[in-house]
């Protein structure tokens, strides 16, 4: 084959990749529109439905606005007398240790479990069904059957202890213990599956050569499962954290945010003010406090955690 045989076909070649590559860009172009006319209602209806409520309620935090009737403009008083409110601060107190206690419990069953359902057992599969069924059902319907069992059954059952022989759900000091147990319960659904899909990503060989070496199954799991995890639990410690200091259903099944206000939480606390009791732009800020400290909680979890992730 000549050399000017071979050059022919070379910018033969390299022109039919040029020309495939410009059709492309072209093809591209013209798909741009139809790209942005299927995100722009989805872009609006969230702005329609999301920010613009969120940038409305932010406006009316600056008023003495009480859900009806005229109001006021009263600038950053309502911010400032947050911090004077003792039932706020109650609120806030009562969210975060209810939050604190429901994550670590969360994430230590959900860890084990998954642990236990990625080992070759009988019927894996069909216990990864049962362990998400909490996930997928109403948390109110649940709620009401819990306040039975802790209302009516529990005292029967456990008549010899003095804690129990009461409604757990009457006491000021223990009734939050009850809605850790609903809440966790259900929240271990979700947690489990991110465990799992964490566990099925980690190479068998590690276990193996760790076994040649003598590790044990703690040595394993402190140096091989955990650190090659670190993502997932870092997902889970974050979305776990954030939905309880949001908790609201839970609360209202089982004691509606008593006895007294001994388990109101924040958002309870800013549903019941803002549009039953008369303080809606008071609570508004109260909300517009409360997305800044989930916000600040959140991104200091996501700093701190993912120091300790590590990659494969």
């Amino acid at each position: 084959m000549s050399t000017l045989t071979q050059a022919v076909r070379t910018s033969s070649t390299g022109g039919t990749k040029r020309g495939r590559a410009t059709r492309n860009r072209v093809e591209t172009r013209r798909a741009m529109p139809a790209f942005y006319w299927m995100v722009w209602p989805a872009v609006i209806a969230f702005a329609a439905f999301h920010t613009l409520p969120v940038l409305i309620g932010i406006f009316f935090s600056f008023t003495n606005y009480a859900g009806y009737g005229a109001w006021n403009f009263v600038g950053l008083s309502n911010y400032a007398n947050l911090f004077r409110d003792d039932r706020v601060l109650a609120a806030y107190g009562f969210s975060f240790l209810f939050a604190i206690v429901a994550t670590i419990l969360t994430n230590v069953i959900s860890l084990a479990i998954a642990l236990g359902l990625n080992a070759k057992i009988v019927g894996r599969n069909f216990f990864r069904g049962v362990y998400f069924v909490p996930y997928v059902l109403a948390i109110l319907v649940i709620g009401y059957v819990f306040q039975f069992f802790f209302s009516n059954s529990l005292p029967k059952i456990l008549s010899g202890i003095p804690l129990f022989r009461d409604n757990i759900l009457t006491s000021p000091d223990w009734a939050w213990t009850a809605i850790v147990v609903l809440a966790v319960w259900q929240a271990c659904a979700f947690a489990i599956i991110i465990y799992l899909s964490g566990l099925q990503t980690i190479p068998g060989e590690l276990y193996e050569a760790a076994s040649l070496d003598g590790a044990g199954a703690w040595r394993q799991f402190r140096s091989i499962t955990f650190p090659l995890i670190g993502a997932f639990f870092t997902i889970n410690v974050v979305l776990s954290l954030k939905g309880f200091l949001q908790v609201f259903d839970p609360i209202v099944s089982l004691t509606n945010g008593g006895p007294g206000t001994s388990t109101e939480s924040v958002t309870l606390l800013i549903f019941r003010g803002g549009f039953s009791g008369g303080e809606f732009a008071y609570q508004t800020a109260n909300a517009v406090i409360f997305f800044i400290v989930i916000t600040v909680v959140s991104l200091f979890q996501f700093r701190v955690l993912q120091r300790r992730e590590a990659d494969f």
